[in-house]
């Protein structure tokens, strides 16, 4: 059994100008354009969950809240944060996707693949100039957007929260929060208010400032292991906010620092995965060769109380030293967890592990992945980092048929 993240459950929430049951939802009046104030019927994610196999931590492969904590450039202090909070039909991100669009028009992540950024700087500009939060929508849907809209023809539809950012910012801190809890290894919630008339719009931490209507919403989400639309009140005093449930990113362990170990932890890193980094050897556990990842400088015997395991997604055994790799597994196997393992080497190399672990080898069966990787080509240890990191991301997500290997 694999991870499974699905989307489930899209329930409408209706924002007034759109008829929903029309065939595309929009009309040549109804296609989102700056200077125009439009209101669409956007579905709204009513249940984001998170399906986890027995001892599986819960993970979250979107990552864009911890990379734009780590690469937000400290000079910017004027900056809009654009949030995804609803979506209806094909769109290139999900309710809870983030990007920072700084006051010189430079930005860190894409909510639309490029289609929507250079409308959304100006309405950023917008709100940096009045410091006024607003929400605004994008319906590309049917052969309208080609005249009057973007001509994105993604045929889905988008409503995004804009709000100051800046150091201090009420958004600033929510998120602040959330990345701390998370790289730690916690679960957490935000709260993003795109509609309403009694509350500011913003990205808020669940405390108990929030109304209380919506910290149970939010203590409800770290319950279900979910996230929701919410919809509250009805008429001019209704409120409209995104729940988001946001599990720690993924977790990799890797077993050997020697220099192909480099551009794997540097994959890992390029996707906002937490990567702890161990080896026995002082030559190779040099922190310049690893940025952003944890290192420890241990005895493969001393895995186990060295890292925190039971919290890690992921292992890749590459020591590149038969006695050092046979050590790591039967403390991988000791542990029970986690519940993918990856071995660098041919099968024959597994074979021969296996006969030196003798009878522990067995509870390592159903988690086991040895040659690591895909198989796409690869020939240089960037292309293998590629097709480590690939298998791994497709297993967390429950994607493709990622059989185990016999050890």
């Amino acid at each position: 059994m694999h991870l499974n993240v699905e989307l489930r459950n899209l329930k409408p929430i209706m924002l007034p100008g759109i008829d929903l049951s029309s065939p595309t939802g929009s009309s040549s009046s109804d296609i989102s354009c700056r200077n125009r104030d439009r209101h669409r019927n956007i579905l709204h994610t009513d249940a984001l969950h998170f399906e986890t196999m027995t001892d599986m931590p819960t993970v979250r492969l979107d990552t864009s809240l911890e990379l734009l904590l780590e690469r937000a450039p400290p000079t910017q202090t004027r900056r809009v944060l654009a949030t995804v909070v609803a979506t209806a039909g094909s769109t290139y991100r999900k309710p809870g996707a983030r990007m920072l669009i700084m006051a010189d028009g430079s930005y860190l992540g894409l909510l639309s693949g490029g289609c929507l950024e250079a409308d959304l700087k100006l309405h950023a500009q917008e709100v940096l100039d009045s410091g006024v939060p607003r929400a605004i929508e994008y319906d590309m849907r049917g052969p309208d957007d080609i005249l009057f809209g973007i001509g994105a023809g993604c045929e889905g539809a988008m409503r995004v929260l804009l709000e100051p950012a800046a150091s201090g910012s009420p958004a600033a801190v929510a998120l602040a929060a959330a990345g701390s809890a998370t790289q730690s290894g916690q679960s957490t919630s935000l709260v993003s208010v795109h509609e309403s008339a009694d509350l500011p719009l913003g990205t808020y931490a669940a405390t108990p400032l929030l109304p209380s209507a919506l910290l149970q919403a939010a203590t409800q989400a770290l319950a279900d292991g979910a996230s929701a639309g919410i919809h509250l009140g009805d008429g001019a005093r209704r409120t409209l906010a995104f729940v988001q449930f946001l599990a720690p990113p993924p977790h990799l362990l890797i077993c050997g620092a020697g220099p192909d170990a480099q551009p794997v932890a540097s994959a890992a890193r390029a996707l906002g995965w937490r990567v702890s980094v161990i080896d026995h050897r002082p030559a190779y556990v040099v922190a310049a060769d690893f940025p952003g990842a944890q290192l420890k400088l241990c005895d493969p015997q001393s895995l186990r109380t060295a890292i925190g395991i039971e919290r890690c997604h992921a292992a890749v055994v590459m020591s590149h030293n038969l006695h050092s790799d046979a050590i790591y597994l039967r403390e991988l196997a000791q542990a029970g967890v986690p519940a993918y393992i990856g071995l660098l080497g041919p099968a024959a190399r597994r074979i021969r592990l296996a006969q030196e672990l003798g009878p522990i080898a067995d509870k390592l069966k159903s988690r086991l992945h040895s040659p690591v990787g895909m198989d796409i080509g690869a020939v240089t240890p960037e292309g293998i980092a590629l097709a480590i990191v690939s298998q791994i991301h497709a297993w967390l997500a429950g994607r493709g048929d990622l059989e185990p290997s016999t050890p």
